[in-house]
């Protein structure tokens, strides 16, 4: 059996700031990390501009548990509306 799977790309990756040293860049990582559960942050090195790069993007996962959430709490918004009718 071929079991193929497809890896399918979540969305690109911002460009947050800009550091001179790495523990720079990791205090603004945990900054934004305790901001927002649905962010991913992630720190890189760019040796071409000699920095480290803090780069975001809003997890795609939890992006879509919050859509869903959404449309569940529609959902039986309408349904309790339908009961109380009766």
């Amino acid at each position: 059996m071929n079991d193929t799977t497809q890896h399918i790309e979540g969305k690109p990756w911002e460009v947050y700031q800009k550091f001179g040293s790495y523990s720079e860049a990791d205090q603004a990582r945990n900054k934004l990390l305790e901001e927002s559960e649905a962010l991913q942050v992630k720190v890189r090195w760019y040796h071409r501009i000699d920095s480290y790069v803090v780069k975001t993007r809003v997890d795609p996962l939890g992006e879509l548990m919050r859509v869903k959430r959404e449309e569940k709490a529609k959902r039986k918004k309408r349904l309790n509306k339908k009961r109380r009718k009766k």
